[in-house]
């Protein structure tokens, strides 16, 4: 028997082989996937030099996020082959170009989810550049370079953390202080600000209320949820699917847990809750959670289901509950969550590993084995490790 990560839609995946590596560009070490259905390997990217407002820095760490898996394996469609993914760097920079102004050289930086995007709608100059109106800010990594503020070859697709060095332009910097956990940050810049923005937004961060928030799914994203909301100073209530994972919820700082699949747990909360995150992955009855909000609640969807879900329209009207979305945040928002977290001590449950663990580390977040750590891959230690110890297949034993 082997367990096997599932690449999909195969149809909808874009082989976008690289061309050489130009004279504005450099040749740069990244892990990741060559083509379609192969196995991690050590590949050669290329990074734009840095000139104008671009900064480089070496990247010391970088978060595995549920969406490498997602991205790396194709399940949203549309991935652009080779990818290297990574979308949690932190680093020190090394070279910052003449028009640069933000940061210096030997400062400690961290990227998030986005490089890009066009500078110039409402959404961009309001600092939510994650709501760019001309298609949404440039992903990480396997995203073509619309807006031409990257550097290099513009024809070319976006390049993840998973490597020894970012370029990026100054704007998508977010400057940390000299004394931060750089491995402990690195998870910040997407599990944290995917739930300190829909906070922020709904006026949980303001600090004038205090205010019920539930937590929906306890994973790696739900525990960062918790941890935030209740440092916020709410009343925090976990809500999982069943007991499990109670005693996990408690001690990352929720007040109450629900376990879905308990009728009567679940009536206690009814009308309730004025907000709730809910970053369940998996299809699930949202009409469970809507019943939980309190006149003018939100239910704020943040986990990547992939097929519709049913809902009972009146159980909306009749209490003036809603449901949105949100996705990461904006520049503004990202600083001032990190700001905020490394202030109060607010950080992911975290497991470092190397690039020899990465199958390991995709098999448990594919099949939801990994609870509420989040993973880091150490790039020093990794840019040490021989190709042949690096890269075990995407198949392996099946653990007993």
């Amino acid at each position: 028997m082997s367990v096997k990560l599932n690449f999909a839609n195969k149809e909808a995946a874009i082989s976008a082989p690289l061309p050489p590596c130009r004279a504005d560009e450099y040749e740069e070490t990244g892990w990741g996937v060559e083509n379609f259905g192969e196995d991690f390997k050590k590949l050669t990217i290329n990074r734009p030099k840095t000139t104008g407002h671009l900064v480089k820095f070496d990247v010391k760490y970088c978060g595995m996020c549920h969406s490498d898996v997602h991205i790396v394996l194709n399940h949203f469609t549309g991935t652009m082959y080779p990818i290297v993914p990574g979308h949690e760097l932190v680093g020190v920079v090394t070279e910052v170009g003449e028009k640069v102004s933000r940061v210096k050289t030997g400062k400690l930086v961290a990227v998030g989810c986005g490089v890009d995007s066009c500078f110039e709608c409402d959404m961009c100059k309001n600092g939510e550049e994650n709501y760019c109106r001309k298609g949404g800010q440039t992903h990480t990594y396997s995203a073509k370079k619309t807006f031409g503020h990257t550097g290099g070859n513009l024809e070319t697709q976006t390049f993840g953390g998973y490597s020894k060095t970012m370029v990026v332009h100054e704007r998508f910097i977010v400057l940390l202080p000299d004394n931060a956990q750089l491995a402990k940050v690195a998870p910040l810049v997407c599990a944290g600000i995917t739930v300190y923005d829909p906070l922020r937004h709904w006026g949980a961060t303001k600090g004038d209320r205090k205010m019920t928030i539930g937590v929906a799914g306890i994973g790696g994203l739900g525990t960062m949820g918790i941890k935030i909301a209740a440092g916020l100073g709410h009343h925090v209530v976990a809500i999982s699917s069943s007991d499990r994972k109670r005693e996990l919820a408690l001690s990352k700082g929720a007040h109450e847990y629900v376990a879905s699949n308990d009728p009567k747990a679940i009536e206690g909360q009814t009308g309730k809750l004025d907000l709730i995150l809910n970053t369940i992955s998996a299809p699930h009855d949202l009409q469970v959670y809507v019943g939980m909000l309190a006149t003018n609640g939100t239910l704020v969807e943040l986990g990547g289901v992939l097929t519709p879900l049913p809902l009972m329209q009146f159980m909306l009207a009749f209490q003036r509950k809603s449901i949105s979305g949100s996705i990461v945040g904006g520049m503004t928002s990202l600083q001032e969550c990190v700001d905020f977290c490394i202030k109060n001590d607010i950080y992911p449950d975290i497991e470092i590993v190397d690039a020899t663990k990465i199958h390991e580390v995709y098999t448990k977040l594919d099949s939801g084995e990994a609870g509420g750590l989040r993973f880091v891959m150490d790039i020093e230690a990794s840019s040490k490790c021989s190709i042949e110890n690096c890269f075990k297949s995407l198949t392996s034993p099946k653990s007993k």
